[in-house]
């Protein structure tokens, strides 16, 4: 049985990993939390809450008895991206769904105490399990952004996106597992995100109204509030390769086996077990629905990259992958 001491354990020795990554938000609104080996960062726990901050930007977690972690696993081009999904019910999710830009007052939960007489301001962006703000101690810029309230941010003719383009506020982004919040700067449009803590808002994306990419499998009823990034096998935090590290496949398995589906923690392993065993594609009858191709996908992708090689690996990925064994990202094995 799951209980909000475990989970709270685990989301505290995932925050103390400086390699694992954070989102909170929704589809086409989220922001970004990482920070680098040796980063500066005050780390506090109480009430059943867990929050660092360092000087680009701060996360923090609350543990509920609804909370749920789902695992997944989905493949990429080249090889696999994993995440760990803090969900609540659906009706345990929503925030405030405001649909024009307004002020909320000064910001008394902000991570820091320097930042707590800054005002907040929401975006208006309606969105379900998340309230994006804006948040700022300038006098000028507070001012200027009063003036903006009554429509969304994305409705043309508001000024509010133009003023936080040139003042650089704080973004803030709330949501009942908790709260990030971003201190760099904005990058300008055609610009690249800056690297460790920053946001992103697609207007493409949020017109969806998803709540999450048709691709992260999630149970029926349950949102994604945040998700963890734990440390990837093939890939550093900055996404650039490097040899297989079999400890952190091993120790996201863990997770999957403990919080990913169960018919696709099954569906891998049986997969697995039938490529070590010599079997081929045509002695083993899988289901064909999308998530259990994107399943067996993942576990051929991960076989080749730890470097288990075989007859029988090669022809599962001549039947269920388009990656040619000689073509594929060539194994890059780190001492255990």
């Amino acid at each position: 049985m799951t209980t909000t001491n475990h989970l709270f354990g685990v989301l505290a020795g995932q925050l103390a990993d400086t390699e694992t990554g954070w989102s909170l938000g929704t589809y086409g609104a989220i922001a970004e939390f990482t920070r680098d080996v040796g980063e500066p960062a005050a780390l506090h726990k109480a009430n059943g809450a867990i929050a660092l901050a360092t000087a680009r930007g701060g996360l923090r977690l609350e543990v509920s008895p609804e909370l749920r972690l789902v695992a997944s696993e989905q493949p990429t081009t080249e090889s696999w991206n994993h995440r760990v999904a803090l969900c609540l019910p659906h009706h345990a999710c929503a925030m405030n769904g405001r649909a024009a830009f307004t002020e909320i007052g000064a910001d008394a939960d902000a991570l820091r105490d320097e930042d707590r007489n800054g005002v907040l301001f929401d975006l208006g962006l309606g969105t379900l399990q998340v309230d994006v703000c804006v948040r700022s101690l300038d006098p000028e810029v507070v001012t200027a952004l009063r003036g903006c309230s009554g429509t969304s941010v994305l409705t043309p003719g508001n000024e509010a996106m133009r003023i936080i383009l040139a003042a650089n506020p704080h973004r803030v982004f709330l949501s009942r597992v908790g709260r990030a919040e971003v201190f760099q700067p904005i990058p300008p449009p055609g610009g690249k995100s800056p690297t460790g803590p920053h946001t992103h808002l697609l207007p493409t994306l949020l017109a969806s109204r998803r709540t999450h990419a048709a691709t992260e499998r999630l149970p029926d009823g349950w949102v994604p509030c945040a998700h963890i990034y734990p440390p990837h096998p093939l890939r550093d935090g900055l996404g650039k390769p490097r040899p297989f590290r079999r400890d952190h496949h091993a120790a996201f398995n863990a997770l999957l086996e403990r919080y990913g589906a169960p018919e696709h923690v099954a569906l891998k392993r049986r997969v697995v077990d039938s490529i070590m065993a010599g079997r081929g594609p045509s002695e083993v009858l899988l289901p064909a629905d999308r998530f259990s191709r994107a399943t067996v996908r993942v576990a051929l992708r991960q076989l080749l990259a730890s470097d288990r090689s075989s007859t029988a690996l090669a022809a599962w990925l001549s039947a269920y992958d388009r990656i040619d064994p000689a073509d594929a990202e060539q194994p890059m094995v780190a001492p255990r």
